[in-house]
């Protein structure tokens, strides 16, 4: 029955949209929508839920603080996510303004410091057990491991580099070392480069338990300067906190050899800074972006680099972060009791949330590869490149 369903409410968007569940009243009132089999209970518990924004930070407020609460299928809620606005406070525009026109490397370090700020054994519980990854695996089959995944993206990042014994790989954030690991057993010299004191930490300890080669700085990508250039370089995920990509394109030329390559992947939007409201108040702060790939190949290609290869991975990251949200589920308790129970609602809503917007198709992956010449390039300036074109006139 849909009648006692209050109007105007996220109650009665629900009853409006096919998505069979049921609906759970403050007055004890239950009743279900849509067809079938109900594969989610929607309780309101307070008269203040009824009230709830229809706003995607709204409905996630709400979730976060407990007003709301979610049994089974969350991920099929996210079907009524299109019929929310997008409204952005007014408040959190002027803070990415105010981020975004800091120093690169102060808003890296804002940015990355509250996210990871809880630890490492938060991240541990729901990412791979292997190699310890926070971006997307490759998987073969959907059937596979989250583990096999992330040694797949390893292999993939090794063959595409060409990768052999007694070379130097820079490894640009290295996470929990899963590059130093895997590169560092076959005689790969990595260096990590990490603003996050407990990855940094990490990897050290690896190393010294592993007598693996390598080393690692606690320092920002664009503030490194080696005493000579890498054989290659890997940044896995990270381009999400590097939205400057000019400054980025010209800092990797600097820190490679001619023919050294670069193998990049991250999340991709089709447009700039296109970050929910909700993403940006609970799991991402400052001026985290998903990739735009048109601008990461444009940044590359005038500043010295040609591009190999450009490979879409947008299933397999869905698949990713669907591991991640059932893994994320299955250790409730133990986060609840060690973190909160709003950090384990707020995660739960980006790992179900991201799973849906990469199935969906409104987030895109790749990774691409690109090989530096010995040429730097021309800058993407109108005025120089007619210049340089008349200069080239016979």
């Amino acid at each position: 029955m849909t009648e006692a369903v209050p109007g105007g409410s996220l109650a009665a968007l629900l009853a409006m949209i096919d998505i069979p569940g049921e609906i759970h009243l403050p007055d004890g009132t239950t009743f279900t929508v849509g067809t079938g089999e109900p594969v989610y209970a929607l309780t309101f518990r307070s008269d203040r839920a009824l009230r709830t924004p229809l706003t995607e930070l709204g409905v996630g407020r709400a979730y976060v603080s407990g007003d709301l609460d979610v049994t089974g299928d969350l991920g099929a809620l996210f079907g009524v996510r299109h019929a929310l606005r997008t409204k952005v406070p007014l408040l959190q525009k002027v803070r990415f303004l105010f981020d975004l026109a800091r120093t690169a490397t102060a808003m890296n370090a804002k940015a990355i410091g509250r996210h990871y700020g809880r630890g490492d054994d938060f991240y541990l519980t729901f990412i791979d057990k292997r190699f310890r990854f926070y971006s997307q695996g490759l998987f073969r089959s959907p059937d596979e491991t989250l583990e096999e995944a992330a040694e797949h993206k390893l292999e993939s990042m090794v063959d595409g580099l060409g990768l052999k014994p007694g070379m130097r790989l820079l490894d640009i954030g290295g996470g929990w070392g899963g590059v130093t690991q895997y590169c560092g057993a076959r005689g790969v010299h990595v260096t990590t480069l990490t603003i996050a004191e407990d990855s940094a930490r990490y990897i050290r300890r690896l190393i010294d338990e592993n007598g693996l080669p390598g080393e690692v700085f606690l320092e920002d990508f664009l503030d490194h300067r080696p005493a000579e250039p890498y054989d290659h370089a890997v940044i896995y995920g990270v381009i999400e906190h590097l939205p400057n990509y000019r400054r980025f394109a010209a800092q990797a030329w600097r820190m490679l050899k001619p023919g050294g390559r670069l193998y990049l992947d991250g999340s991709a939007a089709v447009q700039k800074f296109s970050v929910s409201a909700f993403t940006r108040e609970y799991i991402w702060p400052g001026a985290h972006t998903f990739m735009t790939l048109q601008d990461v190949l444009a940044e590359l290609l005038y500043h010295g680099f040609e591009i190999v290869d450009v490979t879409r991975e947008t299933r397999d990251y869905e698949l990713t972060m669907r591991e991640w949200a059932k893994r994320l589920d299955a250790a409730e308790k133990d986060i609840t009791a060690r973190w909160g129970a709003e950090t384990y609602r707020a995660f739960r809503l980006y790992l179900w949330g991201g799973t849906h917007a990469f199935r969906s198709n409104a987030l895109q992956a790749y990774h691409l590869i690109a090989e530096r010449t010995a040429d730097p390039g021309p800058r993407p300036s109108i005025g120089r490149r007619v210049v340089r074109f008349l200069a080239g006139l016979r």
